[in-house]
């Protein structure tokens, strides 16, 4: 039977039930997708329709590929715009297939802008469907390079999306995953180092996530005996209230950094950034990096030995391995004492009646409200994020979206919606910043429009106060941070106006009371918006260096 190219993709990723594709107008492959009967969530810009499908796919681990469609070609204003969000997918590391105009054979050279190198330059994988009759071939190879090894956003041009083929003689089959096995030599090699250990700590990344190894990675801390330090996208992986979890950043997580001699990691980069831990005394600690691929192996530190691996498969092996005698006492209780002592500053504030509020009343009260085994919560790049991460206990994987490396404001907006496209049933939230509600305001009507029940509470400080005087003493920025404050710009009223269920609050008591409104309505498949009349407040866990 002859088809077109975009009937092809759509009949494809039904075949892959992909439960929607997020875009913006227009891209020569939607009304396809239309009339195939795939759902277009539209967003209001083509960064947004990235980022919405990038978050779906981290949400689900990858167990489930979010799909994008931007506008490109000879015109590549859509594909400029969405650039920074695959720019995001791509340092982080999200498995999300962006589908786009490509420039046709015949036009290249037309304009000084090469969209095909820049997309070539933020993916995995760049894919130009040059005939119609590979369209399968592109498809299989897409999915694969999804479903397999190092994750990262997959891109594929078309160049005509109404060039014909018969799907008859290639059809499409869908493509598993492949994973590989870890050297059971280097996994004996990485027991032995441990077993000989002092004072080893597991350092986690993302990459458990991923291969759904939440379960090996507690069966094998318990069974080493290892304090647990996770990265900031891993947060959530390891129960924070669990006694073996020393958490993401702040003063016990520094303690336990300085004192190691081992740093176990698994599914971790070790690639410190201005979200991230560095090793202290790097050369002269040993470091095992269990690892999906060779790219992070003696990355800016020496690598004292590697396991090279999918992280599942390694943790297994390494549970294998272990005897259940170690040289080491319970380490527990050392994590509590360390732990509590580091954690009470931000425990006091939680229960402060100062106003204006203080943003870890908020933080404290939503864990109150919260059912944290589930719900969804996460940040902005910003202040909200570096409280969060240092306070917030997550208790399940995924309860809790961490980011923020090479990362635009304003992403906890498609990734507070992908959450609740993912888990209907959850309790959804981002907490945001002044200049994140910048960013995302245009597409507030978005939750409207497709009725999604998420709630955005607004730490209000009264300006971008992160970038002037106040939170890193005189200010990196102190000429560009002031801003009209909640006296004179009242966002309430503004977003009330949008449809969304909205309040202000002023007064520490009323917190609780507000975020239950909110849930309420969102039960109603109703948004919700929370503008919370915060002090600045600069206080969070630092970051190993």
């Amino acid at each position: 039977m002859t088809i077109d190219v975009a009937t092809g993709i759509a009949r494809i990723l039904k075949v892959e039930k992909t439960p929607w594709v997020s875009t913006f107008p227009v891209s020569r492959v939607n009304n396809a997708f239309g009339r195939e009967g795939i759902k277009l969530l539209m967003m209001r810009d083509d960064r947004y329709a990235v980022s919405v499908a990038d978050a779906y796919s981290r949400i689900n681990n990858g167990n489930k590929i979010g799909v994008c469609t931007f506008s490109g070609g000879i015109n590549a204003a859509g594909e400029q715009v969405a650039y920074s969000g695959i720019a995001q997918a791509y340092e982080d590391g999200s498995p999300v297939l962006c589908i786009v105009d490509a420039v046709p054979a015949g036009s290249t050279q037309n304009t000084r802008f090469d969209q095909d190198a820049s997309l070539r330059g933020v993916s995995k994988w760049y894919g130009y469907i040059d005939k119609p009759e590979r369209t399968s071939e592109f498809m299989r190879r897409a999915f694969t390079m999804l479903r397999s090894g190092r994750s990262g956003p997959v891109v594929l041009g078309i160049p005509d999306a109404t060039a014909t083929y018969d799907e008859t003689v290639d059809p499409y089959r869908s493509p598993k995953g492949w994973r590989s096995l870890p050297d059971p030599d280097d996994v004996q090699i990485a027991i032995d180092e441990l077993n000989t250990a002092r004072n080893p700590i597991l350092f986690v990344g993302e990459g458990v996530l991923y291969s759904n190894a939440t379960e090996e990675l507690r069966e094998f801390a318990e069974k080493a005996n290892l304090p647990v330090i996770t990265t900031l996208k891993a947060k959530g992986v390891f129960p924070e209230n669990h006694p073996l979890s020393v958490g993401v950043r702040g003063d016990h997580v520094l303690k336990f950094m300085n004192d190691a001699d081992l740093v176990f990691a698994v599914g971790a980069s070790i690639s410190p950034g201005r979200f991230g831990h560095g090793i202290p005394d790097a050369t002269n600690k040993k470091i095992i990096q269990c690892n999906i691929d060779e790219f992070d192996i003696n990355r800016m530190y020496p690598t004292h030995h590697a396991v090279i691996g999918d992280a599942k498969a390694t943790l297994g092996s390494l549970i294998g391995a272990l005897s259940d005698v170690t040289n080491r006492g319970d380490v527990a209780p050392a994590v509590k004492t360390a732990k509590d002592a580091a954690m009470a500053q931000y425990h006091e504030v939680m229960e402060s009646d100062a106003t204006p509020i203080n943003p870890y009343r908020v933080y404290g009260d939503l864990m109150k409200m919260l059912d944290r085994n589930n719900s969804f919560v996460t940040h902005e790049s910003g202040n909200t994020r570096d409280q969060l991460s240092t306070a917030y206990e997550t208790l399940i994987p995924r309860g809790f979206l961490g980011w923020g490396n090479v990362s635009s404001l304003g992403y906890s907006f498609p990734a507070v919606t992908a959450a609740k496209l993912a888990y209907p049933d959850r309790q959804c939230v981002a907490v945001i910043g002044d200049a994140a509600l910048s960013y995302m305001l245009g597409n507030l009507e978005v939750l409207t429009r497709l009725k999604i029940g998420a709630t955005i509470v607004h730490i209000n400080n009264g300006g971008f106060s992160g970038y002037g005087p106040g939170f890193w003493g005189e200010g990196h920025d102190p000429y560009t941070s002031d801003v009209l404050g909640s006296d004179a710009i009242n966002m309430t009223a503004a977003i009330e106006h949008i449809g969304w269920q909205t309040e202000r609050v002023t007064e520490p008591a009323e917190v609780s009371a507000a975020l239950k409104r909110a849930f309420a309505a969102n039960r109603s498949n109703k948004p919700a918006y929370i503008e919370v009349i915060a002090s600045q407040y600069p206080v969070y866990g630092d970051w190993a260096e």
